[in-house]
């Protein structure tokens, strides 16, 4: 595999209203992001929070990259259905890069530590 790193879309919903328009949205959602490489890894799976407050459902969809996630995002399919979700949940929606498998915290770490030094 390449050391390319992935990109997520990354979503936390609550209060969704079920109804006609969120059913739409689930199932008109993975033609939108099939073409730019989308998977699911997690899709409103029940979680347990450890630290904090997360009362609703997370969506968790997986890209080849940063810049496949926010084609997909800002994409005409997409946008087209967006209205459904936002209209009936409100929703936080995260686009970020993830690492590329070879990476390793203690890289940064050790980045880190140079700069406190350097001070």
């Amino acid at each position: 595999m390449t050391g390319a790193a992935p990109g997520y879309a990354i979503g936390y919903l609550e209060n969704i209203d079920v109804g006609s328009e969120i059913v739409e949205y689930i199932e008109r959602i993975e033609a939108t992001f099939e073409p730019y490489g989308g998977r699911w890894l997690v899709h409103a799976k029940p979680h347990v929070t450890h630290e904090g407050s997360a009362p609703g459902d997370v969506v968790i969809i997986a890209f080849p990259s940063i810049t496949a996630v926010r084609e997909w995002f800002d994409s005409e399919p997409y946008r087209a259905i967006a209205p459904l979700r936002i209209e009936h949940s409100d929703s936080t929606i995260l686009t970020v890069e993830g690492v590329a498998e070879a990476y390793r915290a203690t890289t940064t770490a050790a980045t880190m530590r140079a700069g406190l030094q350097a001070r």
